[in-house]
This record gives C-alpha cells, structure tokens and sequence, in this order.
C-alpha cells in the first residue's frame, strides 16, 4: 500500500527526467489503521455546515440544463499575459485559470448553488466521521486521465505530496496539517486529520486536483513551465501560445460526461482565451466580435458605451445577472510596510477624503454602491449590526482591536456632500491629523518634517482617472499622492513584492469565509512574496480571530467570527473603501445561451461561470 508520508525528496528526481513515486507494491499495508475507519455509510457529498442540499441520486446540478446542445466554439478574453501552465504552484499568478476545472479536475466538485458543498467527481464516494478527523475518499473506477489511462490513489497521494512541498500557500497550509495519507487499495485513500479542528480541511482535501504521477516533472513545477499538463477533465489543451492564447478542445472521450455533477456542463467543442493590454482593448474586441462574452467593470461604459453596430443589430446583448455572491472588499490599500503609513489615524483621514458621492454621480450615473464591510451584501458583514455576546467575548481579550462605534455597528465611510469640494470633511480630516501630530507647512503636510507624499501604482486608464481625483482631494489637506501608470508585467512583480505605497486592491467574498484569510491578513503571509497580505496587515487580533473562524463548528459560529474579524480590519483602516455593483453586467454574443436559474455563488475566472452556458446555433451531439 502507498504511504504518503514519504517525502518528495525521496523520489527519483533528476533534472530533465520525470520523477516518480515508489511503486504500490513496496510500500506498508495500511491494514493497522482499517479497524479505525468510520462505520459509517459512504455519503454522496461534504458540506462545511449541515448535510448537502442535493439528495445522493441528483440528475444534475440546478443551475445546469442537461439537454443543452454540444458544440461550436466559444472565444474568451482577458487582460494580461501569462507564462505558465501550472495554476497549482506557488506563482499560480502566471497560469491561466481556465485550466481549473476544464483541463484539470479534483477529487470532488463544489456546487455554485450552495454556500460550501461537494459533490462526486473523482472520487465517487466519502467517508468522514462526526469528528471530521477521519476522510475517506473512494474513486470511482471508471475515472481516466485524458490519455485513457486510470486514475489510481497512487495519483492522488501523489498529488497531495506535491502540493503540500510545492503547492499554493493554501495548499500548503491545510495538507501539513494532515497526520498521515494512505491508500486503502488501489481506489480509496485515507487522510488522518486527528487535532486539526478545521472543519473545512476535508473539503479542502476533497478540492485537491488530481495530477498524473507518470507526467509530472516534480523537479520543474515551481518553475514557469509552458508543458502541457495531462488532466482528467473534459478539455485537453490543443493551442498555448506564451503571454498571447490558450486553446482547449472538448474531450469527446471525456470519462465523466455522465457523472450527475457534470450533466449540462461543458457545451463548447472549442474555447479560446485571447490576451489583451488593457479593457480598453477588451472591449474593442468585443465591438469588432473577437470574443463572445465580457464582464463589465466600468459603470461609466456600461451605461453609455454599449451603442455599438453588434448591439444595434442584436449580434451582441447586455444582460444584467444577479446572483447571491459577496461583494468582498475593493479600494486603495495601504501598504503599511511602508513607514509613512504606520499611523491609522493618517490612514483614517486620507480615506475620509474619497469624495465616493460626487465620483458615483459624474463618474459611473450612479450605478454604484458604497462598499462597506469585507464581506458585504452576506451575513458575515459587521457593518449596521452590534456586536453580538460571543463577538464581544472574543474581542474583550484583544483591547483596543475594534474602535466602540465599529463595534457597536455605527460605522460607516464619511459621506460627502457630493459638490466635489466638501468642507465639513476637509476639516473633519485635518482635525484628526493634528491629532496625531501632522501640521502644515507651506501647505504641505508633514510630521517630524517628514512630507506625506506617497505613489499610487495603477495599471490602466480608469484607475488613473480614478486616482487623478483623489489625489486632487488629498491635495486639499496638503497631502501629494502621485498616481503612476505601469505596464501589466511591471504591475503584477511589483505587486507579488510588495514593491509599492498604494494601489488598488481587490479581494473577493467567498460565501463562507474560511482558510482564504490565512493568506491575507496574517503574520506568517506578511512578507512571504506573492501572499495577497498587500496591506501588510498583522497582529495578535488578527491571527486569532482568522484561527477561531476557521475552528467555527456551526454556521452560527462561523457568522459571528467572521463579524469579529471583519470588525478588527475596519478598526484597522487598511483600505479606502471604493464601491461595488450588487449585479454582474454582461454583455455576450446572442448565440451563446444559459439556464433560466443563476448560480447563488457563480465560480471565477471570468467573474461568472461560463460552464453551464452553450452556443444555440450547435447541434447536439
């Protein structure tokens, strides 16, 4: 039997050559640990909280349309480059993320109709006791790599070593937690959580793609790697060109088409991923028909920049999709490993400076919202709710983490009086830094002679218009912020080194807050290069509210510590908070077709899954 705790070191690894695992056959039977197995039934599905919503003998998922037509091709775009095709290692950055889920599969699938739940992929069943220390996860026999051949608990132990020496920091994090990995038999492998307390791991396990041991070159996959990877999925790669296009072509093989999780999913005989420089490019592409669907961010163009020919004679439709999804945290983020922004109370005033009233209104013809909380439009959002016994409980042992009007959910960003030059919050702003100790100097602010004067890092036009005006606010109380404009391959090492002062960060809600955050606002991912810690927030508060969230046993636990971790980071003032729509705005090729019903919690990349879409114009198969 294979054990995994066998460490990727003692595999045959030269470079050049493809390093492989011991073979089944010499490893130790795991027979001492069978008496331990749950007694439990095999279950069809994991949930964080609760049972899953699908009973075991679902057809399909409800956002899937089984009867869809196979066929025709469907052409994608999206900003920046790419250099590799691993999206598992830790420069995932550089991969596209098409790959997931299309090319490369895990062990069991998340279902985008319900907050945290997985359902059979690769692997056809589950065990799990009552503790969560036990999990057990039987492949379904019929399971193959795209070359035919099997997939065996040898790939997944396989898989599970790799990610856990080489993998995402995510990865990383849950699978050295692990107690020990072992295959059963050749279709069932067992992992020992005993003492982790995170009720999210075995669903984390269940995610784990599973990778073909005979192709994987282990020496070689934490490097940029342009190879091809062998997946199980119903795509192969047909077409990679570096930084330019990616090319998938439907499997007709493809061994799950008939697994219930992946009825009514993946139509398309062909998707094409175009890179482009900017949206500006994007959105001409759209214009002239070189790709078949974009995602809106500008408010300002969605609402009068779509009078083009294709949407005149309805070659192109805008569609407004409104899902259940989190609206997350987006703004410009501090960089606090900066000296210049230590103090929160210089961090305070410079966000009480964004004039969001005047720029809604001249901007974006007021389509937006104001963003409040980093878990907005869900119940993990703090903002407008008191803090409930348990929150103040846990935060009663950190003094001084959460200000008394967040607490009490009074908080809100200061509102402007939208004519552009506000006064009342000028004076607000420079109170509070008088405060602190800032005082004007021929019009500049400074303290211990020190000048306030930073740089915005933008990587296109609307972020600059967007940061040309608050700067000309800042400027205002005497503070220089001086936007500057990169290129996306400057911008993007820039940013995985944290190489900036401010620039505008974006952090998207997951419907149940989890083990995410381990990689955002703790102390161990403050100044590991390429975390998302770009505010470089840490402290005790912190890393023990992150801790007690994802030791939450119940969806009422979890509720309150995600408030008291969203507490503690407005408290902390990392961002200016900017704004968010609460729908996707969409424009798309006429043919291309989707379900009546919208996923609560549509997946990524391409902000809204397109997987259960097809093109009406294909002929089934």
């Amino acid at each position: 039997m294979l054990r995994t705790d066998h460490a990727i070191g003692r595999m045959i690894a030269a470079a050049g050559f493809v390093a492989l695992l011991p073979a089944v056959a010499d490893l130790p039977s795991v027979s001492a640990h069978a008496e331990n197995l749950s007694n439990a039934p095999a279950a069809h599905g994991l949930a964080l909280y609760g049972e899953p919503a699908l009973p075991k003998d679902f057809a399909h998922f409800p956002y899937a349309y089984p009867r869809a037509p196979k066929g025709g091709a469907l052409r994608l775009g999206k900003r920046g480059g790419f250099e590799s095709l691993n999206p598992f290692n830790s420069r995932f950055g550089d991969a596209p993320q098409l790959i997931i889920g299309n090319v490369l599969q895990s062990l069991m699938t998340r279902s985008q109709d319900e907050p945290y739940s997985l359902y059979p992929l690769i692997a056809q069943s589950v065990d799990i006791d009552d503790a969560r220390e036990h999990v057990t996860f039987h492949i379904d026999p019929r399971a193959r790599f795209s070359d035919k051949t099997p997939i065996f608990a040898s790939d997944v132990l396989f898989s599970f070593e790799l990610l856990k020496s080489k993998g995402r920091p995510g990865h990383r994090a849950t699978f050295a937690l692990v107690k020990s990995a072992v295959a059963v038999d050749d279709h069932a492998v067992r992992f020992d959580l005993t003492g982790v307390q995170d009720r999210e791991a075995p669903l984390i396990l269940a995610a784990m793609p599973v990778l073909s041991k005979k192709t994987i070159n282990v020496e070689r996959f934490d490097a940029l790697d342009m190879t091809i990877p062998l997946g199980s999925g119903p795509y192969v790669i047909s077409e990679a060109k570096l930084g330019e296009r990616l090319v998938l072509r439907r499997d007709p093989d493809y061994w799950g088409r008939d697994i219930p999780s992946q009825r009514g999913l993946y139509n398309f005989d062909e998707i094409g991923l175009d890179f482009y420089r900017d949206e500006a490019a994007l959105f001409e592409a759209l214009k002239a028909g070189l790709i078949d669907y974009r995602e809106e961010t500008s408010a300002a163009r969605w609402s009068s920049g779509y009078d083009f020919p294709a949407i005149r004679d309805g070659a192109v439709v805008k569609e407004v999709l409104r899902p259940g999804r989190p609206t997350g945290m987006e703004g410009f983020v501090f960089n606090l490993r900066k000296p210049i922004f230590r103090d929160a109370r210089l961090r305070e005033a410079i966000a009480m400076m964004y004039d969001f009233e005047w720029i809604n209104a001249n901007f974006y013809s007021g389509l937006y919202v104001r963003t409040q909380s980093y878990f907005g439009e869900s119940d993990y959002a703090s903002t407008g709710r008191p803090a409930s016994a348990a929150e103040r409980a846990f935060l009663a042992k950190f003094p001084g983490a959460v200000r008394d009007d967040i607490l009490e959910g009074r908080w809100r960003p200061v509102r402007h009086d939208g004519s552009g030059r506000d006064r009342a919050v000028a004076k607000r702003a420079q109170e509070l830094l008088a405060e602190a100790g800032y005082v004007l100097v021929g019009g500049r602010l400074q303290k211990d002679g020190v000048p306030v004067t930073f740089e915005i890092m933008i990587r296109d036009r609307d972020e600059e218009r967007l940061a040309l005006n608050f700067a000309g606010s800042l400027k205002r109380i005497g503070i220089e912020a001086n936007p500057r404009l990169y290129d996306d391959v400057q911008y993007q090492r820039r940013r995985r080194r944290f190489e900036f002062d401010m620039m505008t960060g974006q952090w998207l809600a997951t419907a149940v807050p989890g083990q995410e955050q381990l990689n955002r606002w703790t102390t161990e991912s403050l100044n590991r290069e390429g975390s998302v810690n770009l505010a470089g927030a840490a402290s005790p508060a912190l890393d023990a509210a992150i801790a007690n969230l994802i030791a939450s046993r119940t969806s009422e636990d979890s509720i309150w510590a995600g408030r008291a971790l969203d507490r503690i980071l407005l408290s902390g003032f990392y961002f200016v908070p900017l704004q968010h729509a609460n729908a996707i705005w969409c424009a798309h090729n006429a043919a291309i077709r989707h379900p009546e019903r919208t996923p609560l919690v549509p997946m990524y990349p391409f902000g809204f899954s397109l997987e259960n879409w097809w093109k009406q114009s294909a002929q089934s198969h």
